[in-house]
């Protein structure tokens, strides 16, 4: 079986296919908010009970949300992204709920699929807000929850659907599955590039995603060329090789449980010492943070993302790169799920200035960078096709700002929005990805 890469404009024609003749989930108007009530009252502790309450409505986190900077449009205000939760939560939960109930409205399926597309379309779940709130509440935290209300409530985006049950049931993504993965690398191992599939025993674990199969098998070969030249034990499986999750993106507890324990079990099974993270923000985050949460307890390996690998690699002598002398200059874009919530930031910096590099900064950048716009599965909403252009413009202008000759990132949904958004703007500027970056300045 031959497997060539997609173009971004097939790439682009295959997620708009995603939403057609996908039925809605049949329920009666009772039946949803009952639901969406359960699944509010499961996420509720004490932590979210206390953010709840402690929120003073000030709206300082809309200078933080790039769909409200970039719409001023008060509805895309982080705070009036969860309202159903707090208005369930002071009529239901709250221990004045005798005080509130009189004078809260009820929540009502009109209201639930009013909020799809605020908490979907309009929310990445960067995080980005929940740095600016003077009162310290995790608002991305709460939008989740609203998420998990709405996915029990049989509101998931066609889009996210199809994905969802396609995950659960097949074990595939976008019709990417072993045998898609075996064609790429038998293809890759034509042009000199070993891959070695489905190894009973290895010290590494290498997770990839149908992203990079489809759209960027560049990058795939090119962390292959980088665990090769750097001596690794390492393997990747094809009956387990996918790390995304829409299981979190969705807010189905279930999905994401699944997707989780087939990796996690493989990797026992395999005996591997550390699973290795593609360039998939979202992944990252699912496996590392919400794995042990998942499993009951520590993993029996070490999770790493894909730079953080590269920068070990390097400072421990076991990765050369050449160094470039003609002058070149990038700005990285930080990865929400990998720089906000997982700290993965000064790494690929360091790797970019091994290489010789002029790295340059955006405006907001590291722990405080603007989202691209397309993360937590926004990239695939036909609905949330305006807005994300409209954020993409935020990161074009500081893009342009650094004068630098590419833009390079950590993660593969970045990517692909920043590739539409330039697309769609007629921006020429080249979008590029770290791996391929580094592997094509390895050291003989």
């Amino acid at each position: 079986m031959n497997v060539e890469a997609m173009s971004l404009q097939d790439f682009r024609g295959k997620l708009e296919q995603l939403s057609e003749g996908i039925p809605g989930q049949d329920m009666s108007d009772e039946e949803r908010v009952r639901r969406a009530k359960r699944a509010f009252m499961q996420k509720l502790n004490g932590h979210r009970a206390v953010d709840l309450d402690s929120c003073l409505q000030c709206g300082m986190c809309a200078e933080a949300c790039h769909f409200y900077e970039a719409t001023q449009n008060e509805r895309y205000a982080p705070v009036y992204k969860y309202r159903p939760l707090r208005r369930f939560y002071r009529r239901e939960m709250s221990p004045m709920r005798w005080f509130y109930r009189p004078f809260t409205r009820d929540i009502t399926a009109a209201d639930l699929k009013e909020w799809q597309h605020l908490v979907y379309d309009a929310c990445t779940g960067c995080g980005r807000c929940d740095m600016i709130c003077p009162m310290g509440i995790k608002i991305s935290a709460a939008i989740r929850v609203v998420r998990h209300g709405l996915a029990a409530a049989g509101y998931v985006p066609p889009e996210m659907r199809v994905l969802r049950n396609e995950q659960r049931d097949q074990n595939t993504l976008f019709g990417v599955g072993a045998e898609q993965l075996k064609a790429l690398v038998e293809k890759l191992g034509a042009q000199g590039i070993s891959v070695p599939l489905d190894r009973e025993q290895a010290d590494v674990m290498l997770l990839t995603t149908a992203v990079e199969v489809l759209l960027f098998p560049d990058a795939f070969a090119a962390t292959a060329r980088i665990l090769n030249k750097s001596g690794a034990d390492w393997t990747i499986r094809s009956d387990v090789f996918e790390a995304a999750n829409v299981g979190i993106i969705t807010g189905d507890d279930p999905t994401m449980s699944l997707a989780i324990r087939r990796i996690v079990d493989k990797a026992k099974a395999c005996g591997v010492k550390t699973v290795l993270m593609p360039e998939s923000g979202h992944a990252y985050q699912t496996l590392r943070w919400e794995g042990a949460t998942e499993m009951g307890g520590a993993l029996p390996f070490e999770t790493l993302s894909i730079p953080e690998f590269i920068s070990g690699e390097v400072q421990a002598g076991r990765l050369n790169l050449k160094a470039q002398s003609n002058g070149a200059s990038v700005t990285y874009h930080d990865p929400c799920r990998l720089s906000r919530k997982g700290g993965v930031m000064q790494q690929p910096r360091d790797v970019l200035a091994a290489l010789g590099l002029d790295v340059r900064e955006t405006p907001s950048n590291q722990r405080e960078n603007y989202c691209c716009g397309g993360g937590c599965g926004e990239y695939v909403l036909s609905g949330a096709a305006d807005l994300r252009q409209k954020a993409f413009e935020i990161k074009r202008r500081e893009f342009e700002e650094t004068g630098a000759d590419a833009v390079v990132t950590g993660c593969a949904n970045c990517r692909i929005n920043l590739l539409i958004g330039a697309e769609n703007s007629g921006w020429e500027t080249p979008v590029t990805s770290l791996v391929e970056t580094v592997a094509a300045n390895l050291a003989d």
